[in-house]
């Protein structure tokens, strides 16, 4: 029979590699072309994959939590469902450790002096973690990414070669690592009357994702007071006239992100991505918005281009990665590329938030809930108090590239948006 190399797809731009979370078909087992036979995670969306041909599963590769290169070959399928051109590519293909590289990883690994500016991504983090690698012995890692960068690859050889533990290796500044002599705090379980729940994949990223966002970014948070009354009374009176005329909900959200998408333009260095000493200034404008999911955990869908559309286009956007989202039916290609992000925890009943900034962004912003009370406002009459509807913003942002003033200035910049939201806007 044929044998057909079933690899891993391209899930989305920018998109590299993709954990496995379970295969639903097993070895001697029988698939049909389009079949799923596969689950994958890309960075916390969930997708399936399908066999390309119909066949007998004759090997797998890659077990559950793997984490596999896009390309790379997943299983072998014997198949009698095949071209004649294809017959010809088969076996030959499927490569075999050499000599060489079998002499390679019986090598023992030389011992290196750590980088303490070695950048670590996310994913080399949790690679160390779960492998109880020392910061130190992952900084000794030689990168041979961009720039000398520590790759997943790298710190996989290295492990292969790793005959035991580095116990202390010298940093470039000769400085000995400092370590908290603060004990771990005991956790009071109570046997039979507490319980103990497993962390899911999905809250596992979240957790590693937040950590590493609180150590890398110093963060800031700025507050201002918005009155949105205008707004929300234009929302209400066209509300029903815009479902009937588009067929979509007008919630808040569009609203948002176009008021933040304004002043991103107005304030272009918000829009911005920091790697080491380099600040990557961004074109496009692509707001992500915090989504809670029905299991509690989060997801960040992106509106691609939110400052190139108008309100009824971002109300369609809004809404389909909302609905997706809740469905678990995200593409990987639309929780990529955002460029900042907004968080609607006035959704939850909060009057405000000190959001944890989305990396590798610099600056978040929080909104919280709308609510009516009395207000001094200026009138032709003088000062009187009225009911009106009220809002705060907070920004948190990423102090070593955004200072107060530029902080402060874009916040109040999307409450003015905001506030004076023209009302002479037709549906």
């Amino acid at each position: 029979m044929p044998i057909i190399e079933f690899k891993m797809p391209k899930m989305g731009e920018s998109i590299s590699e993709a954990t496995i979370i379970s295969w639903l078909k097993n070895v001697g087992d029988f698939v049909d072309a389009e079949e799923t036979i596969l689950e994958v995670a890309t960075d916390k969306v969930d997708s399936e994959v399908a066999s390309p041909v119909s066949g007998t599963i004759s090997e797998i590769r890659f077990q559950k939590d793997d984490i596999v290169a896009v390309g790379s070959v997943l299983a072998l399928i014997n198949s009698d469902v095949q071209s004649t051109s294809e017959k010809k590519e088969v076996i030959s293909n499927i490569k075999t450790e050499t000599k060489e590289e079998v002499k390679q990883s019986n090598t023992e690994f030389k011992q290196l002096k750590s980088n303490p500016d070695a950048f670590l991504s996310p994913l080399i983090i949790s690679i160390a973690q779960k492998e109880n690698l020392s910061l130190e012995e992952v900084q000794s890692i030689p990168g041979s990414g961009t720039d000398g960068r520590i790759q997943k690859s790298d710190v996989f050889n290295y492990l292969k070669n790793r005959k035991y533990p580095l116990k202390s290796i010298p940093t470039t500044n000769n400085q000995q690592p400092t370590t908290s002599s603060y004990p771990k705090p005991k956790i009071n379980y109570v046997e039979g009357k507490d319980r103990i729940v497993e962390m899911d994949r999905m809250r596992k990223m979240i957790a590693d994702h937040m950590v590493y966002s609180k150590q890398t970014s110093p963060h800031v948070t700025s507050y201002i007071e918005v009155d949105v009354t205008n707004l929300v009374d234009w929302r209400n009176a066209n509300k029903n006239k815009f479902q009937e005329k588009y067929k979509e909900k007008l919630t808040f959200t569009p609203i948002f992100v176009q008021a933040v998408a304004k002043a991103i333009e107005d304030f272009p260095l918000i829009n911005v991505s920091v790697d080491d000493k380099k600040i990557y200034v961004h074109k496009d404008i692509n707001i992500g918005m915090a989504t809670a999911l029905p299991s509690g955990n989060l997801i960040v869908p992106v509106v691609k281009n939110a400052n190139e559309k108008d309100l009824v286009s971002l109300a369609k956007d809004v809404n389909q990665l909302a609905e997706a989202s809740r469905n678990n039916k995200l593409k990987p290609e639309q929780i990529q590329g955002s460029t900042f992000t907004i968080s609607n925890v006035g959704t939850f009943g909060s009057l405000m938030g000190t959001p944890i900034i989305n990396q590798p962004e610099v600056a978040i912003l929080a909104l919280g809930i709308i609510k009516k009370r009395p207000e001094v406002i200026t009138t032709e009459k003088g000062d009187e108090i009225a009911i009106r509807s009220m809002m705060y913003l907070s920004l948190s942002f990423d102090h070593r590239v955004v200072d107060g003033f530029l902080g402060g200035s874009f916040l109040r910049k999307v409450g003015d948006y905001l506030e004076q939201f023209d009302t002479n806007t037709t549906i």
